[in-house]
């Protein structure tokens, strides 16, 4: 007997899925409903204020950090409680009377630094009984409340460090510390900000919620819906048109939503069908949606939370996050792209029919005017910006304002004369693609608040909360005013109605917005545990030890064991805490080792190295919940659709390990745009190249020592110094005295390379390389202060006085008392990019056998899928 096949899930069926995972699941009614409602419109309106400038204008309700932190916890902790209920068999329709105790009992224990933060600040270390078993119940109501969040993976691991807290003189010797007491623990976890109020949360609260806000905001005004249909209208009429918009709405969509099972469901319900009927088997259908989606978390400007994390980990602002992340995202999206296309070849996929067909010629006249006007458009707006700026000084916010209010007006009177648009029904068997220009002015509107997002961020290098608030706010005045301004440009009468409509949908997108945000907020909370225990142990110093006596000292064992622990946790822990916890441990022990092997590795990619593992292991089998559901809209196998997916993201995986040891891919170590340009090209060829190699086709089905030659060359092209380093040396050594003229002439956020040598804290002479960044241009010596080193140099010899606590210097593992042996400049040699003459010679030679082999094949009938 054949095994049955699992059916499609209803719409009804994947709107409690996204419930289960993200929102809790509970659901109940009448006066419940509505406090949990006021509660998390709440939660959201107080994030609005404590992000915007409203307190320091009006001299209201300011809050610090560790204030802010305990509110914020208190209403995840609340919202926990209510909205997740204890167990599978636990009611959905109610809230049983001990979940009400835990959730004030939780909020109490978690807002007891704000509601008691005079007192406290005026015992500090000193704390009575009653903060102590405030404490106590606190960590434990909020490991269950992580457990009804995110599972019991993550309450283990954290009860294990909690564990090791406390019976460090019971393990072995290279791992053993003196241990702590209960009190010192709960001080130390609770009462202080080194714990559960540390980093972590303050990041939650201080950005993400505001992003996650803005996505919910920006889907619930329509500008979800409106993403897919330009990714419709753009790529539907390609060959394998529907999976291209997966690829592409999922991009898009990651400016929208943070929840890798949230983009797979609201794309993948449109796209998972045509894709099928395009001739995609279920699997790969579900594959394709579920790698797209999950990468929608790596593409800037709007990533994951744990990008967020980032700026405070590695100690740069969040526009130099985006700009080292951008390049991997974007060749890793463009990979996916070519596979899918790979795919179409293999199954002979026809592409949608156009609504309006057009000459070719008339067709591509109009694309091309499409694009030029854009950035024109664009163009036009950046300098005028700027020169209001230059032109009135402080009246230019206003000014701009102003422009904007204009420019929105603008755009809703020009969409409302033509009808709005839906997406079709994605199993209409004639189905059209509509013109991309009919589906853009239907909703040019939305593209508002993510320019004032990228500016913000990106031109006047606010910080990642204030241009989140700015961008709320434009999003907010959208939902609320767009419908009856239509209403009244259509003259269609009802303007009370659209404006409380409008209200309404304010409202459910803060109600949204807040319970998406319980998961990020107790998931922070409990990192905080982790983090703390490591900074109360000592345990940092502990596991560089333990992982060189591992490893072997061995820089790719290490990397393979930091992705192998990175897709094990998370199997049972979201992406944020499995980053917090990866990067925690093994990111500076990554760098101490790289440096101490002679490999300088810049800190920001090891960051990114733990990032993108952590979110594969939302794809990979067994329990990757973007693949479950992926399987539950296409009626698959999910551990299939899972493996499958894994596979597409392949191209993915590989890049880590790339831009660890080719820094030049994270745009790190560029002399000039030529250079840039050079990087961005033969990076995207050689993604292509390696896409093409574990697809086992590129322009026909290849052999088996085609592959190995794809793979050659890939290598080639994304690591040209490995085979350059062979033929010269790729440094030269420069007398320590000259570092201070070193560091004044390096290029702006460019790194000074530094071999030093000293006695650890543990007694054991090191000796190491180390990248350091140096920021902005000017005097050497003062380059090196601003980046946490202060140097004294004594003749020839060269020391490290001090090393500022958490500047840069801290962070790339320099201390105080060590010896700057010499300084390590570029080698005189002839340019590493040379290594890609012969590299695109192999690639050619492949490309010519292949095409003589496709032209001497018959015709063959498509391939199954």
């Amino acid at each position: 007997m054949t095994e049955a096949k699992p059916r499609p899930a209803t719409e009804q069926e994947l709107q409690e899925l996204v419930a289960e995972a993200d929102l809790g699941g509970r659901d109940p009614k009448g006066l419940v409903a509505k406090i949990i409602l006021t509660v998390a419109v709440a939660w959201s309106t107080f994030q609005v204020w404590y992000a915007s400038p409203l307190p320091f204008m009006l001299g209201v309700f300011i809050l610090n950090d560790t204030q802010a932190r305990a509110i914020h916890l208190g209403f995840a902790v609340f919202l926990a409680f209510t909205c997740y209920p204890a167990f599978r068999k636990s009611p959905r329709s109610y809230i049983p009377l001990i979940d009400w105790i835990l959730a004030l009992a939780g909020a109490f224990a978690a807002s007891y630094l704000y509601l008691f933060y005079v007192a406290l600040s005026q015992r500090p270390g000193t704390p009575t009984w009653y903060d102590l078993v405030t404490a106590g119940v606190g960590l434990v109501l909020l490991l269950e409340a992580t457990r009804r969040t995110l599972g019991p993976p993550m309450v283990v691991v954290a009860a294990v460090f909690i564990v090791f807290t406390f019976a460090g003189p019971y393990m072995p010797d290279v791992i053993q510390h003196k241990g702590a007491s209960v009190y010192k623990f709960l001080q130390h976890q609770w009462l202080t900000t080194e714990g559960v109020f540390g980093v972590a949360l303050g990041v939650s609260t201080s950005f993400v919620f505001l992003f996650v806000l803005f996505g919910s905001l920006l889907e619930k005004a329509g500008g979800g819906n409106w993403m897919m249909q330009i990714s419709v209208a753009l790529l539907g009429h390609l060959r394998g048109g529907p999976a291209k918009v997966a690829v592409v709405s999922s991009a898009l969509n990651g400016v929208v939503s943070g929840s890798s099972v949230s983009n797979v469901v609201s794309g993948g319900i449109f796209t998972i069908p045509m894709m099928k009927r395009t001739g995609l088997s279920g699997i790969k259908a579900g594959a394709i949606e579920t790698a797209s989606s999950v990468n929608g978390q790596i593409m800037p400007p709007v990533m994951g939370a744990a990008a967020f994390l980032m700026t405070e980990y590695v100690g740069l602002p969040y526009s130099e996050i985006v700009k080292h992340a951008f390049l991997p995202a974007v060749i890793s999206y463009i990979a996916l792209f070519y596979i899918v296309d790979l795919e179409a070849v293999k199954i002979g996929s026809k592409p949608l029919e156009r609504a309006v067909k057009r000459p070719r010629r008339e067709f591509w006249l109009r694309q091309a005017l499409g694009w030029a006007g854009t950035i024109v458009v664009l163009c036009v707006l950046y300098y005028a910006v700027l020169g209001i700026q230059a032109a009135f000084g402080d009246a230019a916010p206003w000014l701009v304002a102003l422009g904007g209010l204009a420019v929105y007006l603008l755009t809703l009177w020009y969409a409302t004369k033509f009808p709005d648009l839906e997406l079709d029904d994605a199993n209409n068997p004639d189905i059209k693609v509509p013109e991309a220009w009919s589906v853009a002015r239907t909703g040019l509107q939305f593209i508002l608040p993510i320019i004032v997002l990228l500016w913000c961020l990106m031109i006047e290098e606010l910080s990642p909360g204030l241009s989140a608030f700015w961008a709320t706010a434009t999003i907010i005045g959208i939902v609320v005013t767009q419908r009856p301004i239509i209403a009244l440009f259509r003259n269609s009468g009802g303007l009370a109605a659209a404006f409380r409509q409008g209200v309404a949908d304010l409202i459910d997108g803060f109600n949204l917005g807040a319970r998406n945000m319980i998961g990020i907020g107790i998931a922070t909370a409990t990192a905080g545990i982790i983090v703390g225990t490591v900074t109360l142990t000592g345990m940092g110093l502990m596991m560089t030890d333990f992982v060189e006596f591992v490893s072997g000292g061995n820089i790719i064992i290490m990397l393979l064991l930091t992705a192998f622990i990175c897709l094990i946790l998370g199997m049972g822990i979201p992406t944020t805490a499995n980053y917090i916890l990866v990067a925690t441990l093994m990111a500076p022990v990554i760098v101490e080792l790289g440096a101490q092997a002679g490999i300088p590795i810049p800190l920001i990619a090891v960051h990114l190295f733990v990032f993108y593992f952590g979110i594969m292991a939302d794809v990979t089998p067994p329990v990757g919940l973007a693949s479950f559901a992926a399987a539950a809209i296409s009626g698959e196998d999910p551990i299939k659709t899972g493996l499958q997916g894994t596979l597409y993201s392949m191209r993915t995986a590989i890049l880590p390990f790339v831009f660890i040891f080719n820094p030049q891919l994270l745009m790190i170590d560029i002399d000039n745009t030529m250079e840039a340009l050079l990087v961005i090209g033969v990076s995207t060829i050689a993604i292509l190249v390696f896409s093409a190699a574990t697809m086992g086709w590129f322009l026909t089905k290849s052999k088996i020592w085609e592959t190995v030659v794809l793979l050659l060359v890939c290598l080639a092209l994304f690591r040209p110094g490995l085979f350059w380093d062979q033929l010269y040396e790729p440094y030269k050594e420069a007398p320590a005295s000259q570092v201070f003229d070193i560091a004044g002439k390096l290029p702006e956020d460019g790194r000074l390379l530094l071999v030093v040598s000293g006695v650890t804290l543990e007694g054991d002479d090191v000796t190491k390389t180390i990248s350091l960044p140096v920021g902005k241009p000017g005097d050497g010596r003062k380059r090196l202060n601003d980046a946490g080193l202060m140097v004294t140099a004594l003749g020839n010899q060269v020391q490290i006085g001090s090393v500022q606590f958490g500047s840069a210097a801290r962070r790339v593992g320099l201390e105080q008392g060590f010896t700057i042996e010499h300084v390590l400049l570029p080698a005189d040699r002839p340019s590493k990019h040379w290594v890609y003459v012969p590299a695109f010679a192999l690639l050619g030679l492949v490309m010519l056998l292949q095409w003589r082999r496709r032209r001497q094949q018959p015709a063959a009938a498509p391939q199954a899928a």
